[in-house]
């Protein structure tokens, strides 16, 4: 169902539409901790951080389908805000056309390039084939990833959370049950674990897609919209680029960072392959938050409701600092029984590894939470430089902090004190630019006032 998220509540509006999300982006995580969970329980150690290790690089693949998602989304946010459904329905067939030719050179780039990157990253040779092989088989299920983020944008563009939601949970519960059965009962190894993730994501996209496009056509244009435009194209990568050089840039400095983990050996590497995916399921909850907020935001200015704004984001870090509050206990005091799942005959060195990385990242979930936050109504209002700018604080502090500390006493440990340093900064910089916005000096009307 199409909701209007320009009316309303701006705090009951934001929760109705964002958990789902929240649920979704739980659900979607579940696909690669499963791969992990499968991997270190069921084949071993060896298998986990092959499975960890091909995860770095799939992100950049990820980073691009996550850009065209957003820049759809917000794109046509705008034009279902500001009631132009003729322009919202061309918007959708331009991403669609322009996603379809990305993916295919992706495609391309990820069958003849993947080996060049493992060896890049000094993949140990013990794990060098399985992750290959995991690779190799996830590079075929881009067009899924790609079209998949493309149907989801659109249903949250038009105010829809709920129902990726329901696609999402049952394509990842069967994607749990599919792992177990390829990896237990049929001994295809990492491969299985590889084809399970293939098939379940295929169904998920079909469905997602199939009732996206019919949902469309129960919007009505004043005028038949065009197949193709390239003015809308162009409006869609002045979002679709940035989000696409945010998310990779930080997958290509999260593969900088794991190729000096790497260096410490398998051990090292299990329990950061184990701990990173627990960090990624929170990170990414609030960035699919974000991202929400990102919609609300491009509705209410394609609107002209930019006191709404302001609500919106108060609305927002109170959400979102609800939700860290359970997760920092979690992680904190609870980070080795989590991690004991993923790895059934555990190395002291890799326990040690995950329950170190985790106690030094979750006490600053509250702050990079906010940074999301503001980071959403930075990209839904289109401010785009500015988003950019404390994107790379965080990534380049981070990279540049992981490689010096790395190589002091610290060792690993120096690595996993970078990440609160980027994000304190990169917090600052978006909180910030967030209060130069053009709605700062937009009144609430006195009939929502009161």
């Amino acid at each position: 169902m199409n909701k209007d998220l320009t009316v309303g509540e701006p705090e009951k509006v934001l929760w109705k539409f964002c958990l789902p999300l929240f649920g979704s982006i739980v659900f979607q995580q579940l696909y690669n901790i499963a791969d992990s969970l499968v991997a270190g329980k069921f084949i071993g150690e060896n298998a986990l951080a092959a499975v960890g290790n091909s995860y770095e690089i799939t992100l950049i693949f990820i980073a691009f389908a996550f850009g065209c998602n957003m820049g759809c989304s917000v794109i046509v946010s705008q034009f279902f805000g500001a009631k132009k459904f003729s322009k919202m329905k061309t918007a959708v067939s331009t991403a669609c056309i322009a996603s379809a030719v990305l993916c295919a050179a992706l495609m391309v780039g990820g069958i003849l390039g993947c080996d060049a990157l493992l060896r890049g990253i000094n993949t140990p040779q013990e794990v060098f084939a399985d992750s290959k092989l995991y690779l190799d088989i996830y590079v075929w299920s881009l067009p899924f990833v790609f079209f998949y983020n493309i149907a989801t944008g659109i249903f949250s563009a038009l105010g829809d959370s709920k129902t990726p939601f329901i696609f999402l949970a049952i394509s990842s519960t069967a994607n749990i049950g599919m792992d177990i059965l390829f990896v237990t009962a049929l001994n295809m190894g990492v491969a299985g674990v590889a084809w399970a993730t293939f098939l379940c994501q295929g169904v998920s996209c079909v469905l997602a897609v199939a009732v996206v496009f019919k949902r469309l056509k129960t919007v009505e244009g004043d005028e038949k919209g065009e197949l193709f435009s390239l003015p809308i194209l162009g409006k869609i990568v002045v979002i679709a680029v940035p989000s696409i050089l945010q998310q990779g840039s930080i997958s290509v400095g999260n593969i900088i960072i794991q190729s000096v983990i790497n260096g410490f050996g398998p051990g090292v590497m299990a329990g950061y392959s184990a701990a990173v995916k627990m960090n990624n399921l929170v990170i990414t909850s609030f960035t699919t938050l974000g991202n929400g907020i990102s919609n609300y935001t491009a509705q209410n200015v394609g609107a002209e409701k930019l006191y709404r704004v302001k609500q919106g984001f108060r609305a927002g870090v109170k959400m979102v600092w609800m939700l860290s509050i359970p997760l920092f206990v979690l992680y904190f005091f609870a980070g080795r029984s989590i991690l004991l799942f993923f790895i059934s005959q555990p190395t002291a060195t890799a326990i040690q590894t995950g329950v170190t990385f985790l106690r030094i990242l979750s006490p600053f979930y509250f702050i990079i939470s906010a940074k999301l936050v503001a980071d959403g109504i930075l990209r839904g209002a289109g401010m785009m430089n500015k988003f950019m700018i404390a994107t790379f604080a965080d990534l380049i502090l981070r990279v540049i902090l992981a490689i010096t500390l790395a190589k002091t006493a610290m060792g690993a440990t120096g690595i996993w004190c970078a990440w609160p340093v980027g994000w304190c900064t990169a917090a600052v910089l978006s909180i910030g630019f967030y209060r130069t916005g053009a709605w700062k000096n937009d009144p609430v009307p006195e009939t929502e006032a009161a």
